[in-house]
């Protein structure tokens, strides 16, 4: 009998609507930022920050959607699970409302911005780029954002093994940055890439939590009790001195304009 690979499995087949909703109160916690740069290049070029409506698609608890805000930009977060918009930490210039990639509810040519941070690799390509190239302004640019844990760091790549053991190898974990729907798109073009170092400081607690905050991971059974002793392990050798462990990230940035 043939089995599925794994690799092979869209993720957008794997419940995305729903599958983040025990994870809420970890994502908030847990998951890192993304550095200054990043959002310094998104906005490069275009109208002043205050005169920007920004589209966040798939925004979760909010973490991209409030650095955009903090630059003044005002930001529709996107987030179809009832779940992540509840747990956001409020901000006078975000707007969380109902909706999906592939059915956003904006009106035409209506942002200035759409940004998927973490996300677009949970959406189904055609649709969305489609519904990406409606809601844009002319004028308007997409930028899909990654943080890939850095392989060539050695504390970084063993927490990546563990993961993806308990995942049982989950195709989420293999795949995370899946930019190549937007290369070959034709709604969008002068695609470019750039690449930033991002560092994420974690204490015990963080470094288990950060585990829990991905959907694919278990949250009971023996699989996760395994993981935790093995983060415990992984811990105890790399902290400092001041507890921290610190998991890298090359923080990649896609951006393109849409085709009139």
């Amino acid at each position: 009998m043939s089995q599925t690979n794994p690799d092979s499995t869209p993720l957008y087949t794997l419940d995305p609507l729903t599958r983040f909703s025990d994870r809420a109160a970890d994502y908030v916690k847990y998951r890192p930022t993304y550095p200054a740069p990043v959002i310094d290049i998104l906005l490069e070029g275009l109208a002043p920050p205050s005169l920007l409506v920004a589209a966040d698609i798939g925004a979760g608890t909010g973490i991209s959607s409030r650095l955009l805000a903090k630059r003044r930009v005002r930001v529709l977060a996107i987030e179809p699970n009832a779940v992540m918009r509840k747990a956001a930490e409020p901000h006078p210039k975000v707007e969380f409302r109902d909706g999906t990639a592939e059915v956003t509810h904006l009106a035409d040519a209506s942002v200035d911005l759409v940004t998927c941070f973490q996300a677009f690799h949970w959406f189904k390509p055609e649709p969305t780029l489609s519904e990406f190239r409606r809601i844009l302004k002319p004028s308007g640019r997409l930028a899909i954002v990654w943080n890939n844990r850095d392989k060539n760091d050695q504390f970084t790549a063993e927490y990546s093994g563990l993961v993806r053991a308990a995942s049982n190898n989950h195709p989420g974990e293999s795949r995370m940055k899946s930019e190549e729907p937007l290369l070959v798109s034709p709604h969008f073009f002068n695609i470019r890439e750039y690449t930033f170092d991002n560092r994420h400081e974690l204490d015990l607690t963080g470094l288990i939590g950060r585990a829990m905050s991905s959907s694919y991971i278990p949250r009971e059974g023996v699989a996760q009790q395994q993981l935790v002793s093995n983060l415990q392990q992984l811990y105890q050798r790399f902290c400092n001195e001041r507890g921290f462990v610190y998991m890298t990230y090359l923080t990649s940035v896609h951006l393109a304009e849409p085709r009139s």
